[in-house]
């Protein structure tokens, strides 16, 4: 990778709707160029997806909290699953410490966190770190200018 591939990789974390044209000029490449290269970097598994950020808040979830489960490594097969049907699961890890996963999610009330706070306790102990406000969002690595 590249320093222009670098410069891609910015520019898509910033917009991923920006144009091979913006692209092109930003980087002095032609539109088959920079797809050329967009299209090398989805192959390396260097991008692996597009999307967009929501503003949760504005639909609705106005509760975002982190929970931390312990989790018993016989009952991962059952767990995985479970977790990925839950919409409100923004994200899942498997961490080290005295708890086994990290979970990101958003619900719209606190009862409803509740509640799920309340099914996950099948799987083991939990402990749950209300958000208040969050001072950097989700966001990618940006790479340095050369």
């Amino acid at each position: 990778m590249d320093k222009i591939d670098k410069q891609i990789l910015n520019i898509l974390q910033a917009n991923a709707r920006a144009s091979l044209k913006e692209i092109g000029e930003a980087t002095f490449l032609s539109s088959p160029a920079i797809s050329a290269r967009i299209a090398q970097l989805e192959r390396n598994g260097v991008i692996t997806d597009y999307g967009a950020h929501l503003n949760l808040q504005t639909l609705g979830y106005n509760i975002k909290a982190f929970i931390n489960l312990e989790v018993d490594p016989k009952q991962k097969l059952v767990f995985y699953p479970f977790v990925e049907s839950i919409p409100n699961v923004l994200e899942c890890n498997c961490v080290t410490g005295e708890y086994s996963m990290l979970l990101k999610v958003a619900f719209p009330t606190t009862n409803e966190l509740d509640t799920f706070i309340g099914e996950l306790q099948q799987f083991g102990k939990t402990y749950t770190q209300v958000v208040f406000s969050t001072s950097v969002g989700p966001r990618g690595i940006q790479f340095a200018e050369e």
